[in-house]
């Protein structure tokens, strides 16, 4: 019986003369991206970096004559070495090594190769750098931007409000169909990677725009499909100009265009509104599970992060407002 698991790629290892490096892995590589897409269902955006992280091990490789297949723990570490050399930062070279990890636990699993030398490999130390967010008055400016009378405007507005009040990933609010709120239960159906799905509660405000958005402005959006098609009610819910499901960088663009409107940090993208999110959950007393949970992280270090972002925003407040600290 084949050890490979149901509903994965199978990869068809062919005998090949040559250099190793980048031609060795093609194969393999456009495999273990169409599985972390199609099984583990990781958004676009995501399997796009995990491209770009195994093409420059495998260019490392080729330059370093390693054959990939057969790489030991010090070749890897020789791997880490040349990222931090070139300047790299301590998170890009994290972000490349849990690529690199990810990928040969698969091939392991898949028997393409019989050792994983990157399992003991150790993370980078660094300093923690904190995830930026938004304090009440950005977000006000930001929404303030939305120009309710035009069908764009109403649906930005709808967006915006959806990202804070319910700290959800862009590529989650791109995913969301109509039937995904519920206005009796205020909650919303959230999609996130790995396609596990989640419920969030929604406040009265964010359901109001999200409702006069479906009433005043998605009818005009729908009706401007191609040939007609018009999106019906079990559609897409945040529809473009033309009519179609707005995608996650349809999304960021107009968040950044907001942004840019208000004013504020050009740094600042979506993300950040689901930082703010997390922080004021913590800030306001709710446990760190019910957070994991309603962010839907698998591992609740991951959340952790926003218990010392509430700590940061009280040291800062103290600097305010104590004397002796001015």
């Amino acid at each position: 019986m084949s050890s490979r698991r149901e509903g994965r790629p199978s990869v068809r290892r062919a005998e090949r003369s040559g250099p190793p490096g980048a031609s060795v892995l093609a194969d393999e590589r456009h495999a273990f991206l169409a599985y972390l897409g199609r099984v583990r269902g990781l958004s676009e955006n995501t399997v796009k970096a995990y491209r770009a992280d195994l093409a420059s091990f495998a260019s490392w490789a080729e330059r370093s004559h390693v054959d990939p297949l057969r790489a030991t723990h010090r070749d890897l570490r020789g791997f880490l070495a040349d990222l931090a050399r070139a300047g790299y930062t301590v998170r890009t070279v994290d972000r490349r090594l849990s690529a690199v990890r990810d990928f040969y636990g698969w091939m392991l699993r898949e028997g393409i190769c019989s050792v994983d030398p990157a399992a003991a490999l150790a993370t980078p130390k660094g300093a923690r750098r904190l995830p930026k967010t938004m304090s009440d008055e950005d977000v006000r400016r930001l929404l303030s931007t939305c120009d309710a009378e035009a069908p764009t405007g109403l649906r930005d507005r709808a967006f915006l409000e959806l990202l804070y009040a319910s700290g959800a990933r862009i590529s989650e609010v791109s995913r969301l169909d109509v039937p995904s709120i519920d206005f009796g239960r205020r909650q919303a159906t959230l999609f996130g990677k790995g396609s596990k799905e989640r419920i969030v509660p929604l406040y009265g405000i964010a359901l109001d725009w999200v409702g006069r958005y479906l009433d005043e402005a998605r009818p005009v959006l729908s009706a401007a499909a191609r040939g007609g098609r018009a999106e019906g009610p079990e559609g897409a819910l945040l529809l473009s100009t033309r009519g179609r499901r707005m995608s996650a960088d349809a999304l960021r663009t107009a968040f950044e265009a907001h942004v840019r409107l208000a004013g504020l940090d050009p740094g600042l993208t979506p993300h950040a509104m689901r930082h703010t999110y997390a922080t004021e959950l913590v800030s306001g007393g709710a446990d760190l599970r019910s957070v994991q949970e309603l962010l839907g992280h698998e591992s609740l270090s991951t959340t952790q992060v926003y218990t010392h972002l509430s700590v940061e925003r009280l040291k800062d407040a103290a600097r305010r407002a104590h004397p002796r600290a001015r």
